[in-house]
This record gives C-alpha cells, sequence and structure tokens, in this order.
C-alpha cells in the first residue's frame, strides 16, 4: 500500500496540478439520489455524500482516478493523524475546513456511516498533504514531525492553513 500510495500521490498531483483547490461558487445545496445513501452540495459547492462506512467509496469517486479512490479510502483509516495536518489549499476559509481530513470526510457518525466531501478531488494540494503524510506516518515518523515537514513545505506560495491546533 506504501508504494501504491506514493505513485498515486505523483500521478495524482500531476493530473490536478498543484494550483490549489477550485472554484468557491456558491451554490444551493441540492439532494441526489445515489445508491449507497444520499449526496448534497453544500453553501461552499461541495459534494457530500454519505455511505455505510469506512470501507465504501462514495459514488463520486466512481468516474475518478482509481488512484484517488485509494488515497480516499486511506484518508478514512488514518483520521487521527489527519485531524492534526492542516491544509493549506485554502479551504479553512472557502469551506470552514479544521484540518487536512475535512478535505474528504465531513462526518464519522456514531453508527459508523461517513459523510464524505468530494473536496479533495478537485485540489492537488489537499491530496498531496494527504497521501505524503499517511506515507511519512507508515515509514515511522511521529505526528509531530509530519506536521512540522507539512508546515515547512507550505509555509510560503500557498493559501493560509487551516486553523489546525498545535501538535
Amino acid at each position: 500500500m506504501k508504494l501504491k500510495l506514493m505513485t498515486v500521490t505523483m500521478g495524482i498531483c500531476f493530473s490536478i496540478m498543484l494550483s490549489g483547490c477550485s472554484s468557491e461558487e456558491e451554490s444551493v445545496v441540492q439532494k441526489e439520489s445515489g445508491h449507497e445513501g444520499h449526496s448534497e452540495h453544500t453553501v461552499s459547492g461541495d459534494l457530500q455524500e454519505e455511505t455505510s462506512s469506512k470501507e465504501i467509496a462514495p459514488d463520486f469517486l466512481a468516474e475518478k482516478p482509481e488512484d484517488m479512490k485509494t488515497i480516499y479510502l486511506a484518508v478514512a483509516q488514518n483520521k487521527d493523524l489527519l485531524e492534526k495536518i492542516p491544509c493549506y489549499c485554502g479551504c479553512g476559509e472557502s469551506a470552514n475546513h479544521k484540518n487536512n481530513y475535512d478535505c474528504f470526510i465531513h462526518e464519522n457518525k456514531k453508527n459508523g456511516e461517513v459523510v464524505w466531501d468530494d473536496h479533495g478531488t478537485r485540489c492537488g494540494v489537499c491530496l498531496e498533504i494527504a497521501a505524503q503524510s499517511i506515507l511519512d506516518l507508515n515509514d515511522g515518523m511521529s505526528v509531530k514531525e509530519i506536521r512540522n515537514k507539512v508546515d515547512e513545505k507550505y509555509k510560503s506560495g500557498y493559501a493560509k492553513p487551516t486553523p489546525t491546533p498545535e501538535v
């Protein structure tokens, strides 16, 4: 999985570009019917979709590269890490995200259901931060070391970080 995530990171980031996230257009909340659950667009334009567990990818990933689905499912398994890692795409201000985890998952319900967010499907910065952070954790780096690495890499040339508390 480690090698696949590394390959995925490079491929996805090239295809999406590291220019940040797509538009911040406001849209009306729209509900859509999916086979697993329901989905809706948020005011910031992100699509959120519910599935019955973190092992079931949302339908909005169906037409996306398989590598992107791999990152999303890896994010779901690394909540404790990614809630401590900021995102530098500007989503703290545009979408009220508090950390990198929020770019992919809006909510984990007590019954195991997950409300996924498609924000990360349009953002190379979000994808790269998540994938590299997970790889670094798997390589034995501490959360603090990973956080410092992310903060250092994205401190200039990127948007203001999410308001993620220090580790």
